[in-house]
């Protein structure tokens, strides 16, 4: 049965909608990594991955609402991903630690890259889409401030801005994500991919959490 018929004689079940929904946006987020935000059209996608366009265009009406839909999907199973990184550490700190590394595995996907990539290089032309992008990643980041603001409150990370800390330490790991996006290699190396990370969440922990003070300096 083609994408986007139901059962004969009826509406579609339930499951059927939602095994169709699911089908649309993989084949969309999909064809956006692939080809680019841009140059992606509602018709090639509904050709490439057997969607009528009647079926798409009623669900979406124009690829704006298209992308967003799947940035939208992707933002919950992300931030719903961070946040439960940090469950069962009564340790702050490890809270964070586990918080920023689950960031770090979700750069470290090819695929997952391309299309935020694609979905960045629109932005840097598009200020409505530039603006929403904005949106997204305040919403996405949201269990990483929260978890700054605990360790801050522990003691363990230093005061100030929260939003300004998560920042530093997503720049720090963007920038690891990118040399594993760089990597000849089919598919990350476990090992390695520790190694990064750990480098930088050393920088980050040295530079963020407060020092002991040293009583022998105190005249």
């Amino acid at each position: 049965m083609k994408a986007g018929q139901g059962r004969a004689g009826g509406r579609p079940t339930r499951e059927e909608a939602e095994n169709l929904t699911r089908q649309i946006l993989d084949g969309a987020r999909a064809t956006f990594a692939n080809k680019g935000v841009a140059n992606a059209s509602m018709e090639e996608i509904a050709a490439r991955h057997a969607i009528s366009k009647h079926t798409l265009y009623r669900r979406y009406p124009n690829k704006q609402v298209l992308l967003e839909a799947v940035v939208e999907r992707d933002l919950l199973r992300f931030r719903t991903a961070l946040a439960e990184a940090s469950e069962g550490h009564g340790n702050r700190l490890f809270a964070l630690h586990a918080i920023a590394f689950r960031y770090f595995l979700f750069g470290t996907d090819r695929e997952y890259s391309a299309f935020y990539l694609s979905v960045t290089a629109e932005a840097v032309v598009s200020p409505a889409l530039r603006e929403r992008l904005s949106t997204w990643s305040s919403v996405a980041l949201e269990p990483m401030v929260d978890a700054i603001i605990a360790a801050q409150t522990a003691g363990a990370v230093v005061p100030g801005d929260a939003l300004e800390l998560c920042g530093v330490l997503v720049d720090l790991l963007e920038g690891a994500n990118n040399r594993v996006r760089r990597s000849l290699s089919g598919s990350p190396d476990e090992a390695e991919c520790r190694r990064l990370f750990e480098s930088r969440w050393t920088i980050f922990e040295r530079a963020m959490t407060p020092r002991p003070i040293d009583r022998r300096k105190k005249s």
